[in-house]
């Protein structure tokens, strides 16, 4: 797909760079782009703000997704002129960009949805304003109603100070006609910090918190900037306030703007005050923060398309959003006199020596002359670098700094200096905790159970996404409950159970931060295990257990089993979570599944029928499945899970962590067209040699033919590299068959002709006894 991306700042930048490592993009525009986008994309001499020309360009280019960065175009309905084209753009409307274009419109909002907020007065003449002052005690703060690139607040001491501020917004116009109306509002002390959620106007699903620096100096003194740097994520958020930020914050903005007739899609920017009653809402933004945007998607793992996609399509309740472990940490580098009068002009030096130090250079006010780099702009460039831990973050960001230079070059040196009291508290062992929340006895011990709650509000939506009119209670209650009637009527019912976990295969999804496939691997596992008795799906419950929970990890797991089920028309009717501190080790978690399906008696298998010069046909495995994977990583010992292998054209741990695959649907396709099925084994823990023996008759062996398929590179690596044994290999893997049936001789080709991948691997053979009953 061809992208667009609009606007020319360092947030641009990073969707640009983000979107190209999509394998879902083909090309990438940035209208108008600056420096850095210059360098991985195709800059466009289109100004952002011009709509009609963007959409004449989207439009002669086949442009696939156009993504808007400022908010100026959003305001003014840039989206609507998309959509009225017939083109897809990422973010809101007119209508609901209003939460930012209008302060005094967002203040009025935000009162009536019950939203906790300053209390502020509204005011669009002067003198009345001025007048006003008197009975607003200082400090306080003077904000101008409409867009202003992020200058537009001044925070004053005094009501002298106010003074001024008031007659420099409405008077002098420093800000333009975003100063016809300003608001006298409250000034709160507490920590400051941003919480991002992407949502459809439905689901919201929020990012991790953010900490962005908007003071020009260091100490947090000097005007106010569109940002001066941050780091990601913020120790001062727990999982019990992100959910309550959730609940009382971000779902009812959207759940009201929804109720207005004005539905809100795309990013919704909250910038909030963390005060003794608890979080306070600054300001609604209506799109990606700069410079929260360049700290926050060097940390997102899911693909931005796949999330951008799911916001237009009202599909977010359907898609795991997965983000990297670890810190990343923004530095701004400004010209000087910025944010007040600056020179423009100057050549920048030390890039190629910062990059060496820093994760990406995010260019901003750039330009690229005579194969010069020099500055075009206030906020020149966003240095990140992320590390293992806030401070390796930071010190890696500061060291690429200091080999940038240009001529008047300016920026904060304090950016992610945490107070010694936060700063104790950034320790996995030590989750950092909200101030107005008096931990309990059984936080003490180890166990978060807002964490739990907080899992439970991100996957509901997911969870209730594979709901039919069968299910009479599910999420939230004591147990799920639904109805067989329609079942029963029909058949003569039987319901086939089983219980299975994917085993330490989640370690490997744990280093590197890749839930959801995890869950795709229990259901699909437990489906097959019914499928082989000729059952199908009814529905599923999930177990997770680990040392402490992460609320976004345990709703990335449930939303790759919810994807899971929806795909085999599977109910995902409830589950449970458990910290167990002592128990695990910090990072690991357990992963079990219970799966319930159903069957007419007549249907059963048993292998009963199974007879000697049956065919054996085997259906391919995607991978290792879930088993075999505590021999697989002992014979990586060492190797990272990053290592590109040539054999296997991706990196090892994405190699791995493919998820099991379910048999379902080509096992229905036979039944459809009428096909017999004697028998089926699925080859998981025990493969052959344990599992072909369940299901034979006592007269009857097996044979089966190594050489008629192709091994896939994965298993052979793994023997090779750990010297196992074949015939163990073959007890331990399914070795690229992950589902053996059983079929008359006569009844092969027909199978083989409705469903092609089925390959011929064996044959029945009789036994007298003697011996092993699966031959090689």
């Amino acid at each position: 797909m061809r992208t667009l991306v609009i606007g020319s700042g360092g947030r641009e930048h990073a969707l640009a760079w983000k979107l190209t490592v999509s394998p879902k993009v083909d090309e990438v525009f940035v209208a108008p782009g600056n420096g850095g986008t210059e360098l991985l994309a195709q800059n466009v001499n289109i100004s952002a703000d011009d709509i009609p020309a963007l959409v004449a360009f989207a439009r002669d280019q086949a442009i696939g997704l156009t993504v808007v960065g400022p908010e100026v175009p959003l305001v003014a309905g840039i989206v609507d002129a998309f959509q009225q084209a017939g083109l897809r753009a990422f973010g809101p409307t007119m209508a609901a960009a209003r939460l930012e274009g209008s302060k005094a419109f967002a203040k009025e909002f935000m009162v009536r949805e019950s939203i906790p907020t300053p209390t502020a007065e509204i005011f669009d003449d002067y003198k009345t304003a001025q007048a006003a002052l008197a009975r607003h005690p200082a400090p306080l703060v003077v904000k101008a109603s409409g867009p202003a690139a992020g200058k537009g607040v001044i925070l004053c001491e005094t009501r002298e100070e106010a003074q001024l501020a008031l007659r420099q917004i409405m008077v002098e116009r420093a800000f333009g006609p975003a100063g016809d109306r300003v608001l006298l509002e409250e000034q709160l002390e507490g920590d400051e910090i941003s919480l991002l959620a992407f949502t459809d106007g439905v689901t919201v699903i929020p990012m991790v918190p953010a900490r962005d620096y908007k003071r020009a100096l260091d100490g947090d003194q000097g005007l106010n900037t569109g940002g001066m740097g941050g780091y990601a994520p913020s120790p001062n958020i727990t999982s019990a306030l992100i959910k309550r930020v959730l609940d009382q914050i971000l779902i009812p903005a959207v759940a009201g703007m929804r109720r207005r007739g004005t539905p809100y899609a795309g990013v919704l920017y909250a910038g909030l005050m963390l005060t003794e009653a608890g979080p306070q809402v600054l300001e609604f933004n209506a799109r990606f923060g700069d410079p929260e945007t360049q700290i926050l998607l060097p940390l997102l793992q899911t693909d931005l398309m796949d999330i951008m996609m799911a916001c237009i399509e009202g599909k977010l309740a359907d898609l795991a959003i997965r983000w990297r472990p670890g810190y990343n940490v923004g530095v701004v580098l400004a010209s000087g006199g910025y944010p007040g009068d600056y020179e423009t002009g100057k050549t920048i030096n030390g890039l190629e020596e910062a990059e060496e130090h820093a994760h990406v250079l995010f260019h901003a006010g750039t330009r690229r002359e005579d194969e010069r780099t020099i500055t075009a702009g206030g906020r020149v460039l966003t240095v990140t670098a992320r590390g293992s831990t806030l401070e390796e973050a930071r010190a890696r960001a500061y060291a690429a700094v200091g080999q940038i230079r240009f001529s008047g070059m300016h920026y904060r040196t304090d950016i992610a200096i945490l107070s010694p009291a936060t700063s104790a508290s950034v320790t996995p062992s030590a989750p950092p905790q909200e101030a107005a929340v008096k931990r309990s006895a059984y936080a003490e011990a180890g166990v978060d159970i807002d964490a739990g709650e907080l899992a439970v509000a991100l996957m509901r939506e997911a969870v209730r996404s594979t709901y039919t009119p069968h299910v009479l209670s599910g999420i939230g209650a004591f147990g799920g409950s639904l109805s067989v009637d329609h079942l029963a009527r029909s058949h003569d019912l039987v319901l086939v159970a089983t219980t299975d976990g994917v085993g330490t295969k989640t370690m490997i999804a744990a280093t590197l931060a890749i839930y959801d496939t995890v869950g795709h691997d229990i259901v699909n596992h437990c489906v097959n295990d019914i499928l082989v008795q000729g059952a199908r799906p009814l529905f599923f419950l999930d177990y997770i257990a680990a040392a402490h929970l992460d609320p976004q990890h345990i709703a990335a797991v449930v939303a790759g089993c919810a994807e899971a089920c929806k795909a085999v028309g599977c109910v995902l009717i409830g589950g449970e979570t458990a910290e167990m501190p002592g128990v695990y080790h910090a990072g690991a978690f357990d992963l079990v599944g219970t799966l319930v399906g159903w069957v007419d008696r007549s249907a059963l298998l048993d292998g009963s029928q199974i007879r000697h010069g049956d065919v054996i046909l085997g259906l391919p495995s995607s991978g290792l499945h879930t088993n075999g994977f505590s021999l697989a990583r002992q014979v990586f010992t060492g190797v990272s899970w990053d290592t590109m292998l040539p054999e296997l054209g991706q990196p090892l741990g994405e190699a791995l962590l493919v998820p099991h695959r379910a048999y379902l649907d080509p096992v229905e396709r036979l039944w459809e067209a009428g096909i017999t099925i004697k028998s089926m084994v699925h080859l998981t823990g025990g493969a052959y040699v344990e599992n072909l023996p369940r299901v034979l008759p006592e007269e009857i062996a097996v044979r089966i033919d190594r050489n008629a398929w192709e091994v896939p590179p994965i298993f052979q690596i793994i023997q090779e590299r750990g010297r196992v044994d074949e015939l163990e290999m073959y007890r331990v893997y399914n070795m690229g068959i992950g589902m053996a049936l059983f079929l008359a001789p006569e009844a092969v080709d027909p199978a083989r002709a409705m469903v092609p991948e089925l390959v011929v691997i064996g044959e029945a053979v009789a036994y007298d006894g003697d011996g092993r009953k699966v031959l090689f």
